[in-house]
């Protein structure tokens, strides 16, 4: 997994969400959490896991309406920061932390009713291997966004400390043949990259993002997205 060390490293979790949700990155934050909530759909009293779960921006949401969840991710201190974050939200009987690895969950075959993965994909080196464990313990839903071969992504990857894995269409359609999910729902988004609106401030990156939508809305929009949000069915 790219970054694993890095992504464990006490002093990142403690910074994660200020370097990467500030400023225009609070754009970032309410889109992703819309397109979680819109592919999801209502989710209370469901069971619920979050691969890669982080400090729990996700988790603490879908838990904060009503789901009964676990946050898996390979990082203690990114899994104490969402305890924390838990508790200030008083969510915390409905929510059960654990450090494990993707690429073997530690349950059972169709365990939940929904499993899914934000901002994982592009660090998978075996992307199939995580996405068959996902369908393996969903008997329901499996969601998960990529960043595009084909978009603004590819500028700036080369930038990042730990590379991006960037997908095709058609590579993705591959993937969720091959677990034998069934794509249910796709949404494409982001003609501008993530580090640019981080850059900027919020007021800034909101004339930008109108921008952005406006692109995205036309014939050539789908073609321009650097982000995809894919939702599918067991």
């Amino acid at each position: 997994m790219k970054g694993e060390e890095w992504y464990q490293a006490d002093d990142v979790a403690e910074s994660y969400e200020d370097k990467r949700f500030s400023r225009g990155g609070r754009i970032i934050d309410r889109r992703e959490k819309q397109a979680v909530l819109d592919a999801l759909g209502p989710v209370e009293d469901k069971d619920v896991l979050e691969i890669a779960c982080g400090t729990g921006r996700f988790t603490v949401m879908l838990a904060e309406r009503g789901a009964d969840i676990v946050g898996l991710d390979v990082s203690e201190p990114m899994l104490q920061q969402g305890r924390e974050k838990a508790r200030s939200a008083g969510v915390t009987d409905r929510l059960e932390w654990m450090r494990g690895d993707a690429a073997r969950l530690p349950f059972p075959d169709d365990h939940f009713d929904i499993v899914f993965a934000m901002r994982f994909f592009h660090l998978a080196d075996t992307p199939a291997s995580f996405l068959e464990e996902m369908a393996r313990v969903s008997r329901n839903r499996v969601f998960f966004d990529t960043f595009n071969r084909f978009s603004t992504r590819s500028l700036y990857t080369w930038a990042l400390p730990m590379g991006s894995r960037l997908y095709s269409s058609r590579e993705v359609d591959r993937l969720l043949s091959d677990t034998g999910l069934e794509l249910d729902r796709a949404d494409h988004d982001w003609v501008f990259p993530y580090g640019f609106y981080r850059k900027v401030p919020n007021s800034v990156a909101s004339g930008f993002r109108w921008a952005d939508n406006a692109v995205g809305a036309t014939p050539v929009g789908r073609w321009l997205a650097s982000v995809s949000y894919w939702s599918a069915t067991v």
